[in-house]
């Protein structure tokens, strides 16, 4: 598996179940414990999704005394979504350019 910070980012991210874990610690930390609840696995299972998303740095995880928080991390998340944008406003122009060159065939054809 490739070790650049991008190609972590969206291998972590494939996984349904990780986003999901995600998506749960965007509203605040949680234990391992409270992660795996609505999950039909075991602990062990989420925990190997954990180290996945830990890996990718989208998670950290926090030590309180017995209490050991996880805590989404957005920075990975902030490269993802840039390096999308850049390809986004690439093929959004392409499309402009395109959806303004039909308009003008549909108009030289309608004086036909």
């Amino acid at each position: 598996m490739p070790d650049d910070q991008l190609s972590l980012t969206f291998a972590a991210l494939a996984d349904p179940t990780r986003r999901a874990i995600l998506a749960r610690l965007a509203e605040g930390e949680a234990t391992v414990n409270e992660l795996a609840e609505p999950f039909d696995m075991s602990l062990q299972a989420v925990s190997k999704h954990l180290k996945v998303l830990e890996r990718a740095g989208l998670i950290s995880r926090g030590r309180d005394a017995q209490w050991r928080p996880c805590r989404l991390e957005t920075a990975p998340l902030e490269t993802a979504s840039e390096w999308i944008d850049r390809y986004r406003e690439r093929w959004s122009g392409r499309f402009d350019r395109l959806e303004r060159e039909i308009r003008r065939i549909q108009k030289g054809s309608e004086h036909d």
